[in-house]
């Protein structure tokens, strides 16, 4: 995967320009907690600290940092999260079509399948991909290993369903997405 990067005449911009697309919805601009619900994207690059805003684009993510930050010591961290993030086969925009209580919810289930899920998942060869959330049920996408496994499932229902459940009352249960 690769990923181009453009400094911009402003120092405290750079742009990221990944050879996949990173939504279908357009674009959008992240400058504070209440708006970067709308992105797990942009929620993992705040996360890093020392971020005033994110902008993303079907072919572009631009991050602005604080004029104290060091790009040096950004910018690594900031293209492993896009490249993460695009291995997850998700969209960086949540549907602003969403109703807010959706909204959160999938914010919610999108962390939680990242933090929790995804790295175990991933202890196994595979992957998981938020593809959904429709009247209670979150539909993921099993990849890697996890996709032709006799056992995928079991995963589902006993791991993924079962820790979602838990932590998001909202979630009534969890499917496979088939396209």
């Amino acid at each position: 995967m690769l990923i181009e990067t453009q400094t911009t005449p402003d120092a405290n911009v750079l742009n990221f320009f990944p050879d996949s697309p990173l939504t279908t919805q357009g674009k959008a601009e992240f400058s504070d907690a209440k708006t970067i619900r709308k992105s797990p994207l942009a929620e993992q690059i705040f996360d890093l600290g020392d971020i005033l805003s994110v902008f993303i684009t079907s072919d572009m993510v631009s991050v602005t940092k604080a004029p104290s930050a060091s790009w040096e010591d950004l910018k690594p961290q900031i293209l492993a999260e896009i490249m993460d993030f695009l291995a997850t086969g998700s969209d960086a925009l949540i549907n602003t079509d969403t109703p807010k209580d959706d909204a959160e919810t999938i914010g919610k289930i999108i962390g939680l399948l990242n933090a929790r899920i995804r790295p175990a998942v991933k202890q196994d060869g595979g992957d998981i991909a938020f593809r959904k959330y429709e009247n209670g049920i979150v539909y993921v996408e099993l990849q890697g290993n996890c996709a032709g496994c006799p056992y995928a499932m079991i995963t589902l229902k006993e791991g993924v369903e079962k820790v979602l459940k838990t932590y998001i009352p909202e979630v009534k249960s969890v499917e496979n997405y088939e396209a």
